[in-house]
């Protein structure tokens, strides 16, 4: 077969596995979102059976979680049963282009844009890769444009790629000798299960939407319950300030645990009898509220609206990016917005030797200020 025959035949290889990924990633997407749905789901059904003393709802909430842990932890033992992954692949690299994305330490971020050729025996194409990998200060003279470097690469995720900073004796004579030619930008490979935003988003809109499901369907019994309660009415003029938290303990307790930020806003809300509060403290492992009846919805913090589930996220982003290298300590304070449809203000306190810093997002998770920590 001539080269355009090969030619062809990757080509159609290459389209044929597009096509097998773009599936795989639908079916991933719809699986994440009806298991998110069905939690929560099941999470609304304990408060609903809290709220309203419905025995068969709560224990139907619980019977939904704790089978789904179970199945977790099934397809968990089942995966990890299976064939150990390929080994990594060794192969040379054109460096297209290169760009330095810090330098804080000794471990600098660069942005590499390479043209990897796997060997003959591999029967890869060479393909255009970009990736970001942490290269000593001392190293970086090493890589210039159009030099080579010796890489490693999943051989069944071509867009994992890492280069080996120490190569052997043959790798870099090879290295030297080598001269590889520029792959075609539409080569560039990309990792299909990249934009962890959509992934977040899709299971933040499944747990809504379940959750929204079963307070819709016991609205009649809800409203009711708030209309008509076993004491006695209270005057509309009478108010009452509250405060309450709880701790969490154990070896995996932290309140950054997924799912276990809204399960204590659940459990709080159900203490404190409402779910409008006037603010919202969690560390590691205390969750805190307040709240003044007399205030209107517009002035208060709704806990069940909160997104959770990003939380750690902002935490994760908090501790890495402000400057304090050690965090001892981090915290979320929620607070009501401003008014004029402003939603709730999320404020990420992170505290470590260098002093304390903070970031400010939006009630959707999106970061809108930061607050590093200032070097003198």
């Amino acid at each position: 077969m001539g080269t355009t025959g090969q030619r062809y035949v990757s080509e159609v290889n290459g389209a044929m596995e597009q096509g097998r990924s773009g599936v795989r990633r639908i079916l991933a997407a719809l699986r994440l979102t009806v298991v998110s749905g069905v939690i929560g789901a099941a999470l609304a059904a304990l408060v609903v059976g809290v709220i309203l003393k419905d025995v068969p709802v709560l224990a139907t909430g619980g019977g939904v979680l704790v089978l789904l842990v179970l199945l977790a932890f099934l397809g968990g033992r089942r995966g990890a049963g299976r064939d150990e992954p390929p080994a990594l692949r060794t192969a040379l690299a054109r460096i297209e282009d290169l760009r330095a994305t810090g330098g804080e330490t000794a471990d600098v971020p660069v942005t590499f844009r390479l043209t990897v050729a796997p060997e003959p025996e591999d029967e890869r194409p060479a393909y255009r890769v970009k990736i970001s990998q942490s290269i000593n200060l001392v190293d970086i003279p090493a890589y210039r444009p159009r030099g080579i470097a010796v890489v490693e690469y999943h051989p069944e995720k071509p867009w994992d790629v890492r280069i080996v900073t120490r190569p052997t004796p043959e790798w870099s004579r090879r290295a030297e000798e080598a001269e590889i030619d520029s792959a075609p930008e539409s080569t560039l490979a990309r990792d299909p299960d990249g934009g962890t935003g959509a992934w977040c988003l899709l299971v933040l809109v499944g747990l809504l939407a379940g959750a929204a499901l079963v307070v819709l369907s016991f609205r009649g019994e809800l409203f009711v319950s708030g209309d008509a309660g076993d004491g006695p009415a209270k005057p509309s003029s009478s108010s009452r300030t509250f405060s309450t938290s709880t701790t969490v303990s154990g070896p995996s307790s932290s309140l950054l645990t997924f799912g276990r930020m809204r399960v204590t806003a659940m459990e709080l809300e159900a203490r404190v009898e409402t779910a409008y509060v006037t603010s919202v403290t969690i560390e590691d492992h205390r969750m805190a509220v307040r709240g003044d009846s007399a205030l209107p919805p517009a002035e208060t913090v709704h806990l069940q609206s909160l997104p959770y589930e990003l939380f750690p996220g902002l935490v994760r982003e908090a501790r890495t990016t402000l400057g304090v290298r050690d965090p001892e300590s981090w915290r979320i304070d929620v607070t009501p917005g401003t008014g004029g449809g402003v939603g709730p203000r999320v404020r990420v306190t992170v505290s470590g030797e260098e002093g304390t810093a903070h970031l400010d997002a939006d009630a959707a998770g999106r970061v809108t200020d930061r607050r590093a920590v200032e070097v003198s």
